[in-house]
């Protein structure tokens, strides 16, 4: 864990309401693993008063040599409309790498990835580094969102060379419908090795069904309020399945976890 005061090196629009800002980070920050997040707050300002965790959305290398780490996010309250409005050169005061991350192997041939809304942010972090070891070629993400106008990364995913399945709410691009209704179809005509997965509770519930239905490894990473991100405040609490007398902390246990240990 390392606390720096950072400096923003761009924040760039993505769609409406969801941007990608860079921070220009220490060296120690290139070990990060995808799953991990920080815990940011603006400077010496006191105002919003908690730090906020945000996943680490992928390194920043130029010309092969570690710059910083991106974050993906969106604007929905006090915190993100600040950091919307964030320039190249503002300080912003950051603690990381926090958490645990996916656990990967070099003998998965066939992956499933799948993301919902904003929670894709770790997700392209995790295909870049899968793609260092492994051919990814064969493996499949899967972007669910409300619309058209919530649709992110796609292009990235397809620039590593990994085939991408979209459905919508709507039905305004890729398929009507949920991202869980594709993942299933696609078990059942191609059975992954493992399931990757992060997004809202709401999607998380039916694809950790779907692992145990097909008995599929699954990791998730899971979306919650943090106040510290480092087990002081307690506050992120995850019911534990094994040991119902026990719960487990989404900053310290998590935020990724095996699927089948904790409560949704």
């Amino acid at each position: 864990m390392h606390q720096e005061k950072t400096r923003v090196l761009h924040n760039k629009e993505l769609a409406p309401s969801y941007y990608r800002i860079g921070f220009k980070c220490n060296i120690k920050y290139s070990d990060a693993k995808p799953g991990q997040f920080i815990m940011l707050r603006f400077g010496d300002r006191i105002n919003p008063l908690l730090r906020r965790p945000f996943s680490i959305h992928r390194l920043i290398k130029k010309n092969g040599d570690f710059e910083g780490i991106e974050v993906l996010y969106k604007v929905v309250g006090k915190c993100t409309r600040k950091l919307s409005m964030c320039v190249e050169g503002d300080i912003i005061d950051i603690v990381g790498p926090l958490g645990n991350s996916f656990m990967t192997s070099d003998n998965y041939n066939n992956v499933f990835i799948v993301a919902g809304g904003v929670g894709v942010a770790p997700m392209l972090f995790l295909a870049s580094y899968l793609q260092k070891n492994t051919d990814i070629s064969k493996y499949t993400v899967f972007l669910g969102c409300r619309s058209r106008h919530d649709l992110l990364c796609k292009d990235d995913f397809l620039k590593l060379g990994i085939k991408v399945l979209i459905t919508t709410e709507d039905g305004s691009v890729g398929k009507k419908g949920f991202v869980t209704d594709i993942l299933e179809t696609s078990i059942k005509e191609n059975h992954p090795d493992i399931i990757y997965g992060c997004g809202p509770t709401a999607m998380l519930k039916p694809v950790t069904l779907i692992s145990k239905k097909y008995s599929i490894p699954c990791r998730i990473s899971i979306e919650t309020i943090m106040a510290c991100g480092i087990g002081a405040c307690l506050g992120c609490a995850v019911e534990s399945k094994k040991m119902p007398e026990k719960y487990l902390h989404a900053c310290l246990d998590g935020p990724v976890f095996d699927a089948k240990t904790i409560k949704l």
